[in-house]
């Protein structure tokens, strides 16, 4: 008993991890908030490019910034359902053309609803269609991965295929026109200044953070991301989880499908195409670890605006926009490069 008391004392109270301990806290704390730190870095730079070569403001700009927000609405709301499958552990390659699917829904379903119900009933029957119906291939990939044991990259891959297939038979190898003036509304109209797509969208991402940080499903999403095996003995029903995982995140590009369709009054199976690395990288960029276990909403709000901000401001001081995949694929390395080297920090200090 005397040999292992002094043991355990120098196990706890170590001089070298208490000095490790502050070191840990700021790096990690710079680590989790890189998103915000990059975005801050393009927004002074744009800013001073633009003085110096135009003479005129870009974060100061009303139009600028809505324009970016405008930009960042649907690859965000992709990703939201993204940050939620990547934390399990997961990934989810189907949600470009379930959004392309869902927009094409929408718009027939807006235009049938239309003929018989009073315009803003039909409206809401639209995106309401097409958010049920993108959950169908959630409810796909759920089960061949919980259910069935296939890896998510190929799982959705394929579930990937039938969706672009799906949707493309519905529109007819073409756009589908939306004839109704609330749909064209709510897609491009503003309260006060503020476009109704940024205020849906901020509300939904509002409602997403609560449901991540605040509630049990947010737990257990963690907990089965950092460790599948000590979720499972803790009693977590990891193969209803999943199932409900993979639908949230199709429903999410659901809603991304159909407001598409009401920001251009049209419904386009390739809608989100350009779309799905996009939603990747924004979790990415946010703090997400690929490996699970980490990542926040807010922090894929950032990594949203970040790509957001590329695309738009290259465009604003006439820079070739073919640079903006230069840009965002260089973000995008740094993140990873700046999670692994606090994965590798964090186990070094562990160990010692």
């Amino acid at each position: 008993m005397t040999s292992t008391s002094p043991t355990q004392g120098e196990t706890h109270v170590a001089p070298q991890a208490d000095h490790g301990d502050p070191a840990r806290t700021w790096i990690g704390r710079i680590a989790e908030g890189r998103a915000w730190l990059f975005l801050a870095g393009l927004i002074i730079c744009f800013e001073v490019w633009s003085r110096l070569s135009f003479g005129a403001t870009f974060v100061l700009n009303p139009f600028n910034v809505q324009s970016i927000a405008i930009f960042a609405v649907a690859p965000l709301l992709l990703a939201t359902g993204q940050t939620f499958v990547i934390i399990s552990g997961g990934i989810d390659l189907s949600l470009g053309f379930i959004m392309g699917l869902a927009a094409v829904v929408a718009a027939h379903a807006t235009n049938m609803a239309g003929a018989a119900i009073p315009l803003p009933l039909a409206m809401l029957a639209g995106i309401l269609a097409a958010v049920l119906v993108a959950g169908v291939p959630g409810i796909i990939n759920g089960l061949l991965i919980s259910r069935l044991r296939i890896p998510p990259f190929i799982g959705t891959l394929g579930m990937f295929g039938v969706a672009r297939g799906a949707a493309y038979l519905l529109a007819g190898g073409t756009t589908v026109p939306v004839q109704n003036s609330w749909f064209a509304l709510l897609g491009n109209g503003k309260f006060h200044g503020v476009p109704y797509l940024v205020m849906i969208t901020a509300i939904f991402v509002v409602v997403m953070h609560y449901i991540l940080s605040q509630t049990r499903f947010g737990q257990h999403n963690y907990a089965i991301g950092a460790n599948v095996q000590a979720a499972r003995r803790a009693g977590i029903d990891i193969r209803g989880h999943i199932l409900r995982l993979y639908v949230l995140s199709a429903m999410c590009a659901g809603l991304g499908g159909a407001l598409y369709a009401a920001r251009f009054t049209a419904g386009a199976a390739q809608a989100g195409e350009p779309l799905l690395l996009d939603s990747v990288a924004a979790v990415v960029i946010g703090g997400a670890s690929l490996f699970g276990g980490s990542g926040t909403i807010f922090g894929t709000v950032a990594g949203a605006l970040v790509i957001a901000v590329i695309q738009y401001g290259l465009v604003f001081v006439n820079v070739e926009p073919f640079w903006q995949f230069i840009a965002v694929g260089l973000v995008i390395i740094i993140s990873v490069l700046i999670d692994q080297a606090q994965r590798r920090f964090s186990g070094a200090r562990q160990d010692e």
